[in-house]
C-alpha cells in the first residue's frame, strides 16, 4: 500500500449521539489524503456497513468493516444497579467473512441479550465468536485504559492478556491515541510499557468523529442537540475536550507519534490482512414448502394456470403470451418462491376476513400478481407494464407492497413469524434525520441566536426543501446569509448537521424474511416496542439479498372493510369489492360535484376544484388524476381539463396518439416514456425501462449513450430527425416528474371504492369513517403523550448519562 498509515478507528453519523461524519464525505476525504483503506467502527452498531462498503468499493478504497462495541467485565445478562450499566469500549475489525458473520452475532446478541443502557457484550460472547476478528484496546473509555487511569496496572495487564487469549496472539493490539488530552499521555506511557512487558504490539489511531478540523463546531452543536443541552455554554453538558477528532493525514499522524513508526506501519499490515468481502446481490430467498414432486417454479406455474380462467374465462393469445413471458422471467431470476410467499400471505389474510388492497406501486403491472389474486387491477386492460415492475435485463428485486387494515396488520406479521420462524422474520430499521428547519432551530438555540430571528429564518425555509435549496429560492434568506457574519456562521453550522441521522426507529411497514436465522445474515436489535428489527435499512437488506416486504396498515382499508360489514348488517347486501361496477353514475356525479370528504386521496380543496372542473364520468378519467395532482404535472392541469372537454389535441407525431390519448396528449406516466422508446424507436421494453430511469434520475452519461440509439431508431421507424429530437427533449424534461401508471391505477381503484361506498351507502360509510378517525385521534393523543415522555428533559439528561457511561 502507498502510505504508512490507515485510519482503523472511525465513527460516522451512525454513531448516533456523537458522530458527525457522513460516510460519503469520510470516504471522499480519505481519497483526497490518498489513503489506501479506511475503517468504519461505529459505537455498538453496524448501521452504515453496507453503504460504507459500496462507497469505498466505488472509489477504489479498501473498506475495513468493524464496530467499537460496548464491553462489560461482568455478565451481559446482569441488570439492576448502576455498576451493571458501566460499558467500556473495545474495537473489532473483520479480517474475513467469518469475522463479519461473527461480528454480526456479537453486535446482535449485545443488543438482544445484553442491552442495559447500552448493548453490552461480555467475555463469554467474545470467546464464542472471536474467529476472524482483530481486536484493539480502543480509546480512553476502554476497560484497559480505565484501569490505567485508576492506577490499577495489574488489572489493565490482566485484561490485556485476557483479550490476547480470546482473539489470539496475532489478533490483539494496544491502541495509542493523542488528541491533546492529559489523560492520554498517562495512558500511552503505560500502554508502551505494557507492550514491551507483555509483547502485545502497538498501533496508532485517531478517534475520528467528524471529517475535517473545521467540522469540530458542527459536531459540538450536534452533540449538544442530541444530549438536550440548552446552549454550548451549559456547564454540565457532555463535550469532547479537544478539537482533534477528525480524519487526519498520514503526515499529521506521524507528527503526533514520531517515535513509533512501527505502530503507524502496523495499521497498514492490519488493513492488508482484512480481506472481508460482502456478498451483495446474492439472493437469500426464503424456502416455500411446495407439494411433493414439484419444484417451486412448477408449482407457481400450476397455480397461475389453475387460476387464469377466474380472471379470463376465455384467455386470448395476448393473455397467454404475456403470462408465459412473465413466468419465464420470474423463474429465470429465481423469484418464484417470492411470489408464492406473497400469494400465501394474501390467501391467509382473506381466509381470516382481512381486507387486502387492490395493489400499489409497479406490482400492479404484473399479470402473474393479478392472476394469483395478489393485485386486483387488470394490467392488460389499463396498459400496465411488467418491465416497470421487473426488468429482465437489470439486477432488480421484485417489490410487492400489501395494504391491510391498520388495526389488523399485526395479525399478518404474526402469521409470517409463525410460518417462517420467529428468528427468520424481523421488521426493518429506519433513521430519522435532522431536516432543514429543525437543524436551523436546534442549532440556533444551542448557539444562542435571538429566538425571534431563528423563527423568522426557519419560516423562510419551505417544507421538504434543503437549506441550500431555500437559500437559492429566497432572496430574503440569501440576503440575511450574505450580509451578517453571525447568521452565515449559524446557517453554515445548520447545513453541516442537516440530514444527519438522528435516531433509529422501526420502519412503519417494512418486514424482512430470511432463508435461515437472520442473525446469520444481518445485525439485529430491538425496536422501541420490543420487537426485533434489522440494523440495516430497507435498501441495505435488499442489497445483502434478503426478501423485503412492505405490509402497510391503511386506515382507508379499515374504513372500507367496516363499511362493507355495516352494509351487510343493516341492509343485508353483500358487496364484492373485487367486482364493483366501475361505471356507477351516482359515484361520478358525487365526484363531479366535489363532494369528496372521506374519499381516498381526493379530500383536499385542490382535488375538489379539479374534480368539479374535470367532471369525470369513467374510471379512465380517475387514473391520471393521481399522477397529475403532484408538483410539476400540476402545471398541465388546465390543458388537461380543456382537452377532456373537447379542445383539439396536437401530437408531435401521429404514432404518439395511442400512447398519450388517455391523458389527452399530456405526458404523465413512466410507462408512456417506455412505450415511446419501444414503439417509436424500437427499444425493447427492458431497454426502454433503463432509458426511463436514466431520464428520471438525470443520469447524463447514460442518456448521452442512449440518445443516438433513440434518434436512429425513430428515424428508421419513419419519424423525421427533427421531430425525433423534439420528442427526446420533451421526454427528457418530463421524465423527472413522471409517475408510475401502475400505482396511479391501483390507487385510483382505492379512491373509486371509497367514493362508491360513500355515494351508495353514505350512512354506513360515514359511520365507519368517523369511527376510524376518532380512533386515530385517540392513538395520536396517546402517542403524543409517549413522545413527550420520551423527549422530555429527563430523557435528555439520561442521554448525557449514557454518553458519560461510555466515554
Amino acid at each position: 500500500m502507498g502510505t504508512d498509515f490507515v485510519h482503523l478507528h472511525v465513527h460516522s453519523e451512525y454513531s448516533l449521539l456523537d458522530g458527525a461524519g457522513r460516510i460519503k464525505e469520510l470516504v471522499r476525504r480519505a481519497c483526497e489524503l490518498e489513503m489506501p483503506a479506511l475503517a468504519l467502527t461505529d459505537h455498538g452498531v453496524m448501521y452504515g456497513i453496507v453503504e460504507f462498503y459500496e462507497t469505498c468499493t466505488e472509489v477504489g478504497i479498501k473498506p475495513l468493516l468493524g464496530c467499537e462495541i460496548y464491553y462489560t467485565t461482568k455478565s451481559r445478562f446482569d441488570r439492576g444497579s448502576r455498576q451493571y450499566a458501566e460499558a467500556s469500549h473495545l474495537l473489532l475489525l473483520c479480517e474475513n467473512e467469518i469475522g463479519y458473520r461473527n461480528l454480526i452475532k456479537i453486535v446482535s446478541k449485545a443488543h438482544l441479550e445484553g442491552f442495559y443502557y447500552k448493548p453490552r457484550a461480555d467475555k463469554e460472547l467474545l470467546a464464542e465468536y472471536h474467529e476472524g476478528l482483530i481486536a484493539t484496546s480502543a480509546c480512553l473509555a476502554s476497560p484497559i485504559c480505565k484501569a490505567i487511569l485508576q492506577d490499577d496496572l495489574p488489572t489493565a495487564e490482566r485484561l490485556a492478556c485476557e483479550f490476547r487469549e480470546i482473539f489470539g496472539h496475532d489478533n490483539f493490539f494496544l491502541e495509542l491515541q493523542n488528541h491533546g488530552l492529559p489523560e492520554q499521555r498517562k495512558v500511552n506511557e503505560a500502554l508502551i510499557a505494557m507492550s514491551q512487558k507483555l509483547r502485545i504490539p502497538l498501533i496508532v489511531t485517531n478517534d475520528v468523529h467528524y471529517v475535517r478540523a473545521e467540522d469540530a463546531q458542527a459536531q459540538e452543536v450536534l452533540l449538544a442537540i442530541n444530549t438536550g443541552a440548552k446552549t454550548l455554554e451549559d456547564e454540565d453538558r457532555f463535550r469532547f475536550k479537544s478539537h482533534e477528532f477528525y480524519l487526519k493525514s498520514a503526515d499529521e499522524m506521524r507528527a503526533l507519534f514520531p517515535d513509533h513508526p512501527e505502530a503507524l506501519a502496523r495499521t497498514i499490515e492490519i488493513a492488508e490482512r482484512c480481506t472481508c468481502r460482502l456478498p451483495l446481490g446474492e439472493p437469500q430467498m426464503p424456502h416455500y414448502e411446495v407439494p411433493e414432486g414439484l419444484t417451486t417454479e412448477e408449482f407457481l406455474r400450476r397455480l397461475c394456470y389453475e387460476r387464469l380462467p377466474q380472471r379470463y374465462p376465455e384467455p386470448s393469445d395476448e393473455v397467454k403470451k404475456r403470462l408465459e413471458y412473465e413466468l419465464q422471467v420470474i423463474c429465470q431470476k429465481g423469484y418464484a418462491g417470492y411470489f408464492l410467499i406473497v400469494w400465501d400471505i394474501v390467501r391467509y389474510a382473506r381466509s381470516r376476513g382481512i381486507l387486502v388492497g387492490p395493489g400499489r406501486g409497479s406490482a400492479a403491472g404484473c399479470l402473474v400478481s393479478y392472476v394469483l389474486g395478489i393485485t386486483n387491477i387488470d394490467p392488460l386492460k389499463y396498459g400496465l407494464m411488467f418491465e416497470r415492475f421487473l426488468n429482465p435485463e437489470r439486477q432488480s428485486s421484485p417489490d410487492i407492497d400489501l395494504d391491510f387494515p391498520d388495526e389488523r396488520r399485526e395479525e399478518i406479521i404474526a402469521y409470517v413469524r409463525h410460518k417462517y420462524g420467529e428468528d427468520h422474520v424481523a421488521q426493518i430499521v429506519t433513521f430519522g434525520t435532522l431536516q432543514a428547519r429543525a437543524a436551523v432551530r436546534d442549532s440556533g438555540r444551542v448557539l444562542k441566536i435571538d429566538p425571534n430571528l431563528v423563527d423568522r429564518v426557519a419560516k423562510l425555509i419551505p417544507m421538504k426543501l434543503s437549506l441550500a435549496e431555500a437559500l437559492e429560492m429566497s432572496f430574503e434568506l440569501r440576503d440575511l446569509y450574505e450580509s451578517d457574519p453571525q447568521i452565515r456562521q449559524w446557517l453554515d453550522t445548520a447545513k453541516a448537521i442537516e440530514g444527519l441521522a438522528r435516531h433509529a426507529s422501526t420502519h412503519p411497514c417494512g418486514v424482512v424474511i430470511g432463508n435461515r436465522p437472520l442473525i446469520d445474515l444481518v445485525p439485529l436489535q430491538r425496536g422501541h416496542d420490543g420487537g426485533v428489527i434489522t440494523q440495516y435499512d430497507g435498501a441495505s437488506v435488499e442489497k445483502v439479498g434478503l426478501v423485503k416486504m412492505d405490509f402497510l396498515g391503511l386506515r382507508n382499508s379499515t374504513i372500507i372493510g367496516r363499511t362493507v360489514q355495516l352494509v351487510q348488517e343493516t341492509e343485508g347486501i353483500t358487496i364484492d369489492l373485487n367486482n364493483l361496477p366501475l361505471d356507477d353514475p351516482k359515484t361520478y356525479a358525487m365526484l363531479s360535484e366535489g363532494h369528496t370528504v372521506g374519499v381516498f386521496q381526493m379530500e383536499k380543496t385542490g382535488w375538489r376544484k379539479l374534480l368539479r372542473e374535470l367532471k369525470p364520468d369513467r374510471f379512465e378519467h380517475l387514473v391520471p388524476l393521481v399522477a397529475l395532482y403532484r408538483p410539476g404535472p400540476m402545471e398541465d392541469i388546465p390543458v388537461f381539463v380543456r382537452r377532456r372537454h373537447g379542445e383539439p389535441i396536437e401530437y408531435l407525431h401521429p404514432k404518439l396518439e395511442p400512447i398519450l390519448r388517455d391523458t389527452f396528449g399530456v405526458m404523465l406516466y413512466q410507462e408512456q416514456v417506455m412505450r415511446i422508446a419501444n414503439e417509436l424507436a424500437g427499444f425493447s421494453m427492458p431497454q426502454a425501462e433503463i432509458l426511463m430511469r436514466a431520464m428520471g434520475k438525470k443520469k447524463a452519461d447514460l442518456m448521452e449513450k442512449m440518445r443516438p440509439l433513440f434518434l436512429e431508431g425513430a428515424v428508421n421507424n419513419g419519424v423525421s430527425r427533427e421531430v425525433a429530437e423534439q420528442i427526446w427533449e420533451r421526454m427528457s424534461a418530463f421524465a423527472q416528474y413522471a409517475f408510475n401508471k401502475s400505482h396511479s391505477a391501483a390507487y385510483a381503484l382505492v379512491a373509486y371504492q371509497t367514493a362508491y361506498l360513500k355515494a351508495n351507502f353514505p350512512v354506513q360509510y360515514m359511520t365507519a369513517f368517523l369511527s376510524a378517525n376518532r380512533n386515530l385521534r385517540e392513538d395520536r393523543r396517546r402517542l403524543g403523550r409517549m413522545s413527550a415522555d420520551e423527549n422530555s428533559r429527563p430523557t435528555a439528561r439520561h442521554q448525557q448519562k449514557r454518553l458519560r457511561l461510555s466515554h
